[in-house]
């Protein structure tokens, strides 16, 4: 029941970072001097992880590849020759992943994105890490998750706490504490416009079991979309058990561009 491997969902559109978005993913915006999927993978590895699932548009592969898999050598041919240690050193120190690509070729939801990835996943729990979601604190969102279903052994949803004028925004769970910081959820409500049913909105961060795949293909579409919300919901009216986990540190969105950019700030 280890959790070593991560499945990160980039096939997105990034429309709301339109025109930039045109030429440069949203994943590959930067943080700092990392782009934000580095951000996303160095915290995955942190967590354990040793293999990754991209699900991806078919424009993004040679991207993800070039960036994570091949040494640009005409670079670091200029680099040695110049001297330039330092920057040869921030080029080595990108990742290279053990990974599989998996295309979504048209945005049908995230739980659609999950679903493309079954094959690779469907024998053992994996950790879920959207790719406009990460932390910043002493120990990241993933690790703490993947701790906390090493030891209980349940699907468990990381919850961060926000005041209640900013739930309407996300996906708030109905929830009751267990012990300490883990809570049994007992349902899911999307972007309540009033009285959320808890103070914690849902971070783009999971441990999921294979069970998942069975509740995924069961649920309805919604506008067209296949909604990971949705099988969750189900689940826990079928009765299954799912987790949550309310996690330390700051909460790094990048969804949109206003949070993109005030968070920017903090790595710059």
């Amino acid at each position: 029941m280890k959790v070593k491997k991560a499945l990160i969902p980039i096939a997105g559109l990034g429309t709301r970072f339109l025109p930039v978005s045109k030429i440069i993913p949203k994943e590959f915006l930067p943080l700092g001097k990392k782009p934000i999927l580095q951000h996303i993978v160095e915290q995955a590895l942190e967590a354990g992880i040793k293999e990754f699932i991209f699900v991806v548009s078919p424009d993004k592969e040679r991207l993800l590849r070039d960036y994570f898999e091949r040494e640009n050598e005409w670079l670091l041919k200029i680099l040695k020759e110049r001297g330039k240690k330092k920057e040869i050193e921030i080029l080595k120190s990108i990742p290279k992943l053990k990974m599989k690509i998996v295309f979504q070729n048209f945005p049908a939801g995230d739980g659609d994105a999950i679903l493309k990835a079954e094959k690779f996943l469907k024998k053992e729990p994996f950790l879920v890490m959207f790719g406009d979601d990460l932390s910043f604190g002493k120990e990241s969102f993933a690790k703490q998750l993947v701790s906390a279903f090493e030891k209980y052994k349940k699907p468990i949803l990381c919850l961060y706490q926000k005041e209640k004028k900013e739930l309407g925004a996300y996906g708030v769970p109905k929830a009751k504490k267990i012990e300490g910081n883990v809570y049994k959820i007992l349902d899911i409500v999307e972007k309540p416009k009033e009285n959320p049913p808890s103070s914690f909105a849902l971070v783009g961060n999971y441990v999921l079991t294979p069970e998942i795949f069975g509740f995924l293909k069961k649920t309805e579409l919604q506008n067209g979309e296949l909604i990971l919300a949705n099988a969750l919901k189900l689940m826990l009216k079928e009765g299954e058990e799912i987790l949550g986990l309310k996690v330390k540190g700051k909460w790094i969105e990048c969804g949109t561009l206003e949070k993109w950019i005030e968070n920017f700030k903090i790595f710059a």
